[in-house]
């Protein structure tokens, strides 16, 4: 038995793109790319990334309407650029996702237990594996609680901060920064707008799939990028670019600075909440998209197999949750959300290059070429502009794929 049940509609597929995305975003990334932005330009850096997010949501669900299979990109590159292109994209959001994996594991140790903040990750990556294994509904039902919390708590923290903080609107207009630190900013927030993809790669799952995935992907994606900018403006004009850029932690600061540090344990455990619901979604997207490989022998043929009773790729999710068990033991959070940022964003330019083969949709009222090509030239421009260290690691973990690949075709290719 290879194949997997539809069972998710619009209201699943959307909450199970919301609990991808909402956590790393918010209590992850807002530091690191303040800091990159020279602080005020976190916002432009924002409406970027959210932009480029955009184009490739359009091509993203245009491709899993036509293709409702598991894999994403690597299916839709296999069809329509060329088998090698759907490697590339494949290849590329497994390690970059089993990075982000890793990432989202520490982020829930620091914030649990600091002392032992590798051996919690680890437990966290047991359990959320474990809830994968037991099926697809599963996960949809656990990501609605986790969803449901998480944005009680992000709603607290804004009416503290506008309450309490105060909000200082001069903050948003500080100079400082670059272009180049505004780009660097864009690459790194883009990491927290990738859930949407989730959807996509859960596309053998969704029921009526033409209707479900369009209407899904932009929903969840609009709702995020929403609330992202509300919580950028509050911790912006409570913290200042400064301290912003500085915080571990900004959202704890936000409800400190308002004279309110007894929730910052609300604060905390909605920050460990939201970022269980990102790793949930996580596991099981890199799953089925390593299913999905398997399936073409990109990857070990074993790891095609679906649980008969579950219906779940359960060989692969055991492989992957290895995989990240292994990074979280040898990784750190921030080396890890930049090489994922790195390689995520090849993924999405192929997505868009695969878009624009489609030719143009006359029921829809969206440029949707134009924006193929902006997601196109977005992504790569996103992808050079992170720090440097990203770069090397992202594209070098890709060109050893292409080379896999190279010397696989050629070892097939003398067996005929």
């Amino acid at each position: 038995m290879d194949q997997l049940a539809r069972r998710l509609g619009v209201p699943d597929a959307v909450v199970i793109g919301l609990g991808s995305m909402l956590g790393a975003g918010v209590f992850v990334v807002f530091g690191p790319a303040a800091a990159a932005a020279g602080g005020a330009g976190l916002l432009p850096a924002l409406v970027l990334a959210g932009f480029i997010a955009f184009c490739n949501a359009t091509s993203s669900a245009r491709l899993a309407a036509l293709y409702p299979e598991s894999g994403g990109t690597y299916v839709y590159g296999r069809e329509r650029l060329g088998p090698f292109a759907g490697f590339l994209a494949g290849w590329g959001f497994v390690v970059g996702k089993t990075a982000s994996c890793a990432a989202m594991a520490l982020t829930i140790g620091a914030y649990l237990w600091p002392g032992q903040a590798r051996l919690v990750a680890v437990v966290a990556v047991l359990a959320v594996t474990a809830v994968n294994l037991r099926g697809i509904g599963k996960t949809a039902t656990a990501t609605k609680l986790l969803v449901a919390l998480v944005l009680a708590v992000l709603a607290l923290v804004a009416v503290v901060g506008v309450a309490g903080g105060p909000v200082h609107l001069d903050h948003l207009t500080d100079a400082g920064g670059s272009a180049r630190g505004v780009l660097t900013a864009a690459g790194l927030l883009f990491f927290a707008f990738a859930g949407y993809a989730r959807i996509a790669t859960l596309g053998e799952e969704v029921r009526d799939p033409q209707r479900t995935i369009p209407r899904a992907v932009p929903l969840a994606l609009g709702a995020v990028l929403a609330i992202y900018l509300v919580l950028a403006v509050v911790t912006l004009g409570v913290l200042g670019a400064d301290r912003l850029a500085g915080s571990a932690a900004p959202l704890v600061d936000v409800v400190t600075a308002a004279g309110l540090p007894g929730l910052a344990w609300m604060v905390r455990a909605g920050a460990t909440v939201a970022v269980v619901g990102v790793l949930l979604s996580l596991v099981a997207g890199v799953g089925r998209t390593t299913l999905a490989m398997a399936r073409r022998r990109d990857l070990p043929g074993a790891l095609a197999a679906v649980h008969r009773v579950h219906q779940v790729p359960h060989r692969a999710e055991l492989a992957v949750a290895a995989v990240v068990i292994v990074v979280v033991l040898l990784g750190d959070v921030r080396g890890a959300i930049g090489f994922s940022s790195c390689t995520v964003l090849v993924y999405y330019a192929i997505t868009n290059a695969a878009a624009l083969t489609l030719g143009r949709d006359p029921d829809r009222r969206l440029p949707v070429r134009v924006l193929a090509v902006l997601g196109l030239v977005g992504c790569l421009l996103l992808a050079v502009n992170l720090p440097l260290s990203s770069v090397i690691a992202g594209f070098g973990v890709l060109a050893l794929g292409a080379a896999w690949y190279a010397i696989r075709s050629r070892h097939l290719l003398s067996r005929r």
